[in-house]
């Protein structure tokens, strides 16, 4: 994933969130609180955000396997599945949602352990 790639991504990614936490806490706060899962939007978006903001790491990028495609897997699985429950009410998607968080731990995994790696000098 190019630099070009990961910030258009990271951009849009960004975008969504802060609409989807404004919408959640204000078009949608009536019916998140009846049906019980406001405290499930909220959590998608804080993931939402804080993995968005990762994917702006500069080491994050041109590595075969970079931690942003991680970030963005999980964003998909982990944030995405419980948007789409707290909307549907679909609980089976909740068996989703770690699949996201396993993506998550990868990222951050992958990027510990390119940061660790020689940078262009070939030194540390």
């Amino acid at each position: 994933m190019n630099d070009t790639i990961r910030l258009r991504l990271a951009g849009i990614s960004g975008f969504i969130a802060v609409a989807l936490g404004a919408f959640g806490a204000h078009a949608l706060e009536p019916f998140l609180l009846e049906n019980n899962v406001l405290d499930t939007w909220n959590t998608a978006v804080l993931y939402h955000l804080v993995h968005t903001a990762a994917m702006l790491v500069p080491a994050a990028g041109g590595k075969r396997l970079p931690p942003a495609l991680f970030f963005a897997l999980g964003l998909l699985f982990f944030s995405g599945s419980l948007y789409v429950l707290c909307l549907s009410g679909l609980k089976f998607l909740g068996a989703v949602t770690p699949l996201g968080g396993v993506f998550f731990l990868a990222g951050w995994g992958r990027l510990a352990l390119q940061s660790s790696s020689p940078g262009p000098g070939g030194t540390t």
